[in-house]
Protein backbone atom coordinates (compact mmCIF):
# COMPACT_ATOMS: atom_id res chain seq x y z
CA UNK A 1 0.00 0.00 0.00
CA UNK A 2 2.45 2.58 0.58
CA UNK A 3 4.40 2.19 -2.58
CA UNK A 4 1.63 4.00 -4.31
CA UNK A 5 2.39 6.81 -1.59
CA UNK A 6 6.19 6.64 -2.33
CA UNK A 7 5.37 6.78 -6.56
CA UNK A 8 4.25 10.07 -5.72
CA UNK A 9 6.43 11.80 -3.74
CA UNK A 10 5.97 10.28 -0.43
CA UNK A 11 8.51 9.30 2.23
CA UNK A 12 8.01 6.17 3.93
CA UNK A 13 9.08 5.01 7.48
CA UNK A 14 10.14 1.54 8.60
CA UNK A 15 8.06 2.29 11.76
CA UNK A 16 5.15 4.24 13.52
CA UNK A 17 8.05 6.40 15.40
CA UNK A 18 9.79 7.15 12.15
CA UNK A 19 7.08 8.27 10.56
CA UNK A 20 6.27 10.73 14.06
CA UNK A 21 10.14 11.92 13.40
CA UNK A 22 9.42 13.57 10.20
CA UNK A 23 6.18 14.77 10.44
CA UNK A 24 4.84 17.98 12.32
CA UNK A 25 0.93 16.14 12.21
CA UNK A 26 0.94 12.31 12.01
CA UNK A 27 -2.49 10.87 11.24
CA UNK A 28 -3.14 6.97 11.84
CA UNK A 29 -5.87 5.12 10.51
CA UNK A 30 -6.05 1.11 11.69
CA UNK A 31 -8.21 -1.46 12.14
CA UNK A 32 -9.74 -1.43 15.45
CA UNK A 33 -8.99 -0.72 19.13
CA UNK A 34 -5.84 -3.36 19.53
CA UNK A 35 -4.26 -1.95 16.87
CA UNK A 36 -4.20 1.83 17.20
CA UNK A 37 -3.05 1.00 20.83
CA UNK A 38 0.03 -1.07 19.30
CA UNK A 39 0.70 1.77 17.11
CA UNK A 40 0.98 4.37 20.25
CA UNK A 41 2.48 1.85 22.67
CA UNK A 42 4.50 -1.04 20.74
CA UNK A 43 7.95 -1.69 19.86
CA UNK A 44 8.82 1.83 17.86
CA UNK A 45 5.74 3.22 18.25
CA UNK A 46 4.85 6.83 18.10
CA UNK A 47 5.27 7.44 21.66
CA UNK A 48 8.84 7.41 21.05
CA UNK A 49 9.61 10.57 19.15
CA UNK A 50 6.20 12.34 20.69
CA UNK A 51 7.16 15.49 21.35
CA UNK A 52 5.59 19.60 22.35
CA UNK A 53 6.42 20.29 18.61
CA UNK A 54 3.91 16.81 17.35
CA UNK A 55 0.85 16.47 17.00
CA UNK A 56 -1.48 13.21 16.47
CA UNK A 57 -4.35 12.36 15.01
CA UNK A 58 -6.30 8.87 15.82
CA UNK A 59 -8.49 8.99 12.53
CA UNK A 60 -9.49 4.28 13.51
CA UNK A 61 -12.77 3.61 14.45
CA UNK A 62 -12.28 3.17 18.15
CA UNK A 63 -14.09 3.50 21.32
CA UNK A 64 -13.85 5.89 23.76
CA UNK A 65 -11.76 4.95 26.44
CA UNK A 66 -8.98 3.31 24.32
CA UNK A 67 -8.92 7.41 22.49
CA UNK A 68 -8.76 8.89 25.91
CA UNK A 69 -5.33 6.00 26.59
CA UNK A 70 -3.97 7.30 23.31
CA UNK A 71 -4.53 11.26 24.53
CA UNK A 72 -3.04 10.98 27.93
CA UNK A 73 0.03 8.92 26.71
CA UNK A 74 0.59 11.13 24.08
CA UNK A 75 -0.33 14.71 26.01
CA UNK A 76 1.75 13.21 29.27
CA UNK A 77 4.95 13.29 26.39
CA UNK A 78 3.98 17.38 25.64
CA UNK A 79 2.53 16.02 22.19
CA UNK A 80 -1.30 17.49 21.28
CA UNK A 81 -4.27 15.06 20.36
CA UNK A 82 -6.97 14.80 18.36
CA UNK A 83 -9.72 12.10 17.38
CA UNK A 84 -10.65 11.95 13.46
CA UNK A 85 -13.51 9.75 13.27
CA UNK A 86 -14.57 8.84 9.66
CA UNK A 87 -17.88 8.38 8.43
CA UNK A 88 -17.91 7.02 4.60
CA UNK A 89 -17.50 4.33 2.69
CA UNK A 90 -14.32 3.53 0.21
CA UNK A 91 -16.05 5.22 -2.06
CA UNK A 92 -16.62 8.08 -0.68
CA UNK A 93 -13.08 8.29 0.32
CA UNK A 94 -11.76 7.99 -3.04
CA UNK A 95 -13.99 10.92 -3.92
CA UNK A 96 -12.98 12.63 -1.07
CA UNK A 97 -16.52 13.37 0.19
CA UNK A 98 -15.77 11.80 3.90
CA UNK A 99 -17.68 13.27 7.22
CA UNK A 100 -15.14 13.90 10.07
CA UNK A 101 -15.81 13.80 13.28
CA UNK A 102 -13.70 15.25 15.51
CA UNK A 103 -12.68 15.83 19.25
CA UNK A 104 -9.87 17.20 21.69
CA UNK A 105 -7.25 19.45 20.81
CA UNK A 106 -9.28 22.58 18.49
CA UNK A 107 -6.05 24.12 17.56
CA UNK A 108 -5.00 20.58 16.37
CA UNK A 109 -8.00 20.25 14.56
CA UNK A 110 -7.88 23.75 12.76
CA UNK A 111 -4.31 23.22 11.15
CA UNK A 112 -5.91 19.41 10.25
CA UNK A 113 -8.66 22.14 8.15
CA UNK A 114 -6.66 21.74 4.72
CA UNK A 115 -6.19 17.52 5.19
CA UNK A 116 -9.74 17.45 6.33
CA UNK A 117 -10.87 19.02 3.12
CA UNK A 118 -8.98 16.96 0.59
CA UNK A 119 -10.81 13.93 2.44
CA UNK A 120 -14.14 14.89 3.56
CA UNK A 121 -17.45 17.05 2.53
CA UNK A 122 -17.65 18.01 6.28
CA UNK A 123 -15.63 18.01 9.79
CA UNK A 124 -17.62 18.41 12.84
CA UNK A 125 -15.34 19.61 16.27
CA UNK A 126 -17.84 17.94 19.03
CA UNK A 127 -15.24 18.97 22.23
CA UNK A 128 -13.33 17.03 24.85
CA UNK A 129 -12.01 13.61 23.26
CA UNK A 130 -14.41 10.53 23.65
CA UNK A 131 -16.94 12.85 22.01
CA UNK A 132 -16.49 11.58 18.58
CA UNK A 133 -16.02 7.91 18.81
CA UNK A 134 -19.02 8.10 20.81
CA UNK A 135 -20.46 9.76 18.20
CA UNK A 136 -19.45 7.46 15.27
CA UNK A 137 -20.73 4.44 17.46
CA UNK A 138 -24.02 5.89 17.55
CA UNK A 139 -24.14 6.37 14.01
CA UNK A 140 -22.54 2.98 13.16
CA UNK A 141 -25.31 1.41 15.04
CA UNK A 142 -27.62 2.58 13.36
CA UNK A 143 -25.82 1.40 9.95
CA UNK A 144 -25.76 -1.73 11.47
CA UNK A 145 -28.93 -2.15 12.65
CA UNK A 146 -30.48 -0.93 9.16
CA UNK A 147 -28.54 -3.08 7.21
CA UNK A 148 -29.56 -6.39 8.94
CA UNK A 149 -33.19 -5.23 8.59
CA UNK A 150 -32.56 -4.47 4.79
CA UNK A 151 -31.20 -7.90 4.68
CA UNK A 152 -34.05 -9.65 6.08
CA UNK A 153 -36.12 -7.88 4.11
CA UNK A 154 -34.44 -8.83 0.92
CA UNK A 155 -34.19 -12.38 2.10
CA UNK A 156 -37.86 -12.05 2.80
CA UNK A 157 -38.88 -11.11 -0.68
CA UNK A 158 -36.68 -13.61 -2.16
CA UNK A 159 -38.63 -16.59 -0.54
CA UNK A 160 -42.23 -15.00 -0.64
CA UNK A 161 -41.07 -15.41 -5.02
CA UNK A 162 -40.57 -11.71 -5.01
CA UNK A 163 -38.54 -10.02 -7.93
CA UNK A 164 -35.57 -8.21 -5.43
CA UNK A 165 -34.91 -5.58 -8.31
CA UNK A 166 -38.74 -4.68 -7.90
CA UNK A 167 -38.76 -4.29 -3.92
CA UNK A 168 -35.59 -1.91 -4.54
CA UNK A 169 -37.56 0.24 -7.27
CA UNK A 170 -40.69 0.42 -5.45
CA UNK A 171 -37.99 1.30 -1.77
CA UNK A 172 -36.12 3.88 -3.93
CA UNK A 173 -39.53 5.50 -4.14
CA UNK A 174 -40.88 6.05 -0.33
CA UNK A 175 -39.37 7.51 2.48
CA UNK A 176 -36.95 4.59 3.12
CA UNK A 177 -35.01 5.72 0.16
CA UNK A 178 -31.34 6.70 1.22
CA UNK A 179 -27.69 6.37 -0.18
CA UNK A 180 -27.07 3.16 1.90
CA UNK A 181 -30.11 1.24 1.34
CA UNK A 182 -30.04 2.14 -2.05
CA UNK A 183 -26.18 1.04 -2.43
CA UNK A 184 -26.22 -2.35 -0.13
CA UNK A 185 -29.59 -3.44 -2.11
CA UNK A 186 -27.88 -3.40 -5.57
CA UNK A 187 -25.00 -4.73 -3.82
CA UNK A 188 -27.29 -7.75 -2.47
CA UNK A 189 -29.10 -8.28 -5.97
CA UNK A 190 -25.76 -8.52 -7.83
CA UNK A 191 -24.24 -10.43 -4.79
CA UNK A 192 -20.53 -10.00 -5.26
CA UNK A 193 -20.11 -8.31 -2.36
CA UNK A 194 -17.69 -5.91 -3.63
CA UNK A 195 -16.33 -4.40 -0.22
CA UNK A 196 -17.02 -0.70 -0.07
CA UNK A 197 -17.39 -1.71 3.95
CA UNK A 198 -15.88 -4.30 5.21
CA UNK A 199 -18.44 -6.18 7.40
CA UNK A 200 -15.66 -7.33 10.16
CA UNK A 201 -15.26 -3.47 10.62
CA UNK A 202 -18.96 -2.91 11.21
CA UNK A 203 -19.08 -5.66 13.34
CA UNK A 204 -16.53 -4.12 15.52
CA UNK A 205 -18.47 -1.15 15.62
CA UNK A 206 -21.54 -2.80 16.70
CA UNK A 207 -19.48 -4.88 19.63
CA UNK A 208 -18.19 -1.06 20.67
CA UNK A 209 -21.72 0.03 20.34
CA UNK A 210 -22.84 -2.98 22.84
CA UNK A 211 -19.91 -2.08 25.37
CA UNK A 212 -20.52 2.14 25.78
CA UNK A 213 -24.25 0.59 26.45
CA UNK A 214 -23.53 -1.30 29.11
CA UNK A 215 -22.00 1.35 31.10
CA UNK A 216 -24.18 3.80 30.69
CA UNK A 217 -26.78 1.60 31.31
CA UNK A 218 -28.74 1.41 28.33
CA UNK A 219 -30.97 -1.22 26.40
CA UNK A 220 -30.16 -1.69 22.88
CA UNK A 221 -31.76 -5.06 21.94
CA UNK A 222 -31.92 -4.32 18.52
CA UNK A 223 -28.16 -3.69 18.25
CA UNK A 224 -27.32 -7.08 20.46
CA UNK A 225 -29.12 -8.78 17.63
CA UNK A 226 -28.04 -7.31 15.01
CA UNK A 227 -24.43 -8.25 16.19
CA UNK A 228 -25.16 -11.78 16.38
CA UNK A 229 -26.37 -11.85 12.35
CA UNK A 230 -22.88 -10.01 11.23
CA UNK A 231 -20.87 -12.30 13.77
CA UNK A 232 -22.56 -15.14 12.14
CA UNK A 233 -21.55 -13.78 8.74
CA UNK A 234 -18.34 -12.97 9.88
CA UNK A 235 -17.92 -16.86 11.09
CA UNK A 236 -19.17 -17.60 7.60
CA UNK A 237 -16.46 -16.16 6.05
CA UNK A 238 -17.54 -12.84 4.72
CA UNK A 239 -15.44 -11.08 7.31
CA UNK A 240 -13.25 -9.17 4.30
CA UNK A 241 -16.36 -8.89 2.29
CA UNK A 242 -18.86 -5.73 2.35
CA UNK A 243 -21.12 -5.32 4.68
CA UNK A 244 -24.22 -6.24 2.56
CA UNK A 245 -22.84 -9.80 2.47
CA UNK A 246 -24.94 -10.38 5.85
CA UNK A 247 -27.64 -11.21 3.15
CA UNK A 248 -25.86 -14.34 3.02
CA UNK A 249 -26.40 -15.17 7.06
CA UNK A 250 -30.62 -13.28 6.61
CA UNK A 251 -31.09 -15.39 3.44
CA UNK A 252 -29.79 -19.25 3.98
Amino acid sequence: MCKEFAKVGAEVGMTPSDVVQVADITFSCVADPQAAKDMVFGNCGVLLEISSSKGYVEMTGIDAETSQDIAEAIQAKGGRYLEAQVQGSKTQAEEGTLVILAAGDRILFDECQSCFEAMGKNSFYLGDVGNASKMNLVLQLMAGVTLAGLAEGMALADRAGLQQKDVLEVLELTSLSCPTIIEKGKCIIEGGFQCHLPLQHLQKDLKLSLCMGDQLEQPLPLTAAANEVFKHAKRLGYGDHDASSVYIRARF
